[in-house]
């Protein structure tokens, strides 16, 4: 007799055979090996902290499951809304659909548009999650929409101690720390299945690593699987439930010719 299993007992993210390598166009087409091989599981409501040396490739894995990067060979299967997806050979449209509802990434630095206003480059990301239809009898909900999309963006702002003054200017004038709380609110400001972080707090004082690391077990509490990279131990020994060191990598370019 089989038993199906519990959705609830399936990971969230597989990771299987992942390679990578990189063409150095101005070392004569050599190749640069990063990720060998990659296996790697994550659950609902766990943290894993990738480990390892500086160049290990922990970096580039994080990109690759965010689908910046392609891969050379293996799978990355998400599993969300029921169902399981290979981003590993997604087209760009599923990836930019995942993306607004199942996955969020908050990197080492912030892009955003510029001359767009701070509250308004995280409300963004709600809004894109929960669309209002154009037609032109929708301008009054489209505008409600934002308008509610702004105060749950203020109440984070707040907790992250982001100056209200700062809130209507674009993210381009502020400090490092600064940019990073307004990435960091973008990571968060939506429930996601699968939360990536790249060093979140690198940039932050102690009282602002205090509230991310709360933010982390609240994503956690709520189901989400957090890939991280911790540099800063305390922050890792807070929040993770596991550590994973990568594969070795190659430190020797390999010629292609």
């Amino acid at each position: 007799m089989t038993h199906e299993s519990d959705p609830a007992d399936l990971p969230t993210l597989r990771v299987r055979g992942v390679r990578k390598h990189f063409i150095l166009h101005l070392r004569d087409g050599r190749a640069l090996p990063v990720l060998h091989g990659v296996d790697l599981d994550a659950a609902p409501g766990e943290c894993v902290a990738l480990v390892g040396a500086s160049g290990q490739g922990k970096s580039t894995l994080i990109k690759c499951l965010y689908g910046n990067y392609g891969v050379d060979a293996g799978s990355i299967r998400l599993r969300t809304d029921g169902s399981e997806i290979d981003m590993a050979r997604a087209t760009p449209q599923q990836i930019i659909g995942l993306r607004q509802r199942a996955i969020a990434y908050v990197s080492q630095f912030l892009r955003a548009v510029p001359r767009v206003p701070a509250i308004d480059v995280v409300a963004e990301r709600l809004l894109q999650a929960h669309p209002v239809t154009a037609d032109l009898g929708q301008a009054d909900a489209r505008q409600a929409a934002q308008e509610a999309a702004r105060e749950e963006v203020a109440a984070l702002f707040e907790r992250l101690n982001l100056p209200p003054a700062l809130w209507q200017l674009p993210p381009a004038t502020f400090s490092g720390g600064e940019q990073q709380r307004v990435n960091i609110a973008r990571g968060f400001i939506l429930p996601s299945d699968l939360l990536l972080l790249d060093e979140p707090t690198a940039s932050l004082d102690a009282a602002n690593r205090r509230v991310v690391v709360q933010l982390i077990h609240e994503a956690k509490a709520r189901g989400a699987a957090v890939i991280g990279i911790f540099h800063d131990e305390e922050v890792r020994d807070a929040v993770a439930t596991r550590c994973v060191a990568l594969p070795a990598a190659s430190t020797e370019p390999e010629t292609t010719r």
